[in-house]
């Protein structure tokens, strides 16, 4: 699955959001060169909805390739 959009920061310290296709998703590994606030992304991966994280925030989508837009 892949998804743009513009990365956010979470409510929680270090946690990563996307917003796309009216879902939230918490970005999970990805390359951090590319995956920083601000940035115009497109994530490759996968939902991970029965993934436990601690940003408490999205769905979880573990990223296997990352690339700024």
């Amino acid at each position: 699955m892949e998804i743009e959009g513009t990365v956010e920061a979470g409510v929680e310290a270090g946690c990563l959001i996307l917003t796309a296709n009216g879902k939230t998703y918490n970005l999970v590994g990805g390359d951090p060169t590319v995956l920083k606030v601000g940035a115009r992304v497109v994530v490759r991966g996968e939902e991970q909805p029965d993934l436990v994280t601690m940003c408490q925030q999205g769905i979880p989508f573990r990223v296997v390739e990352a690339r700024a837009v």
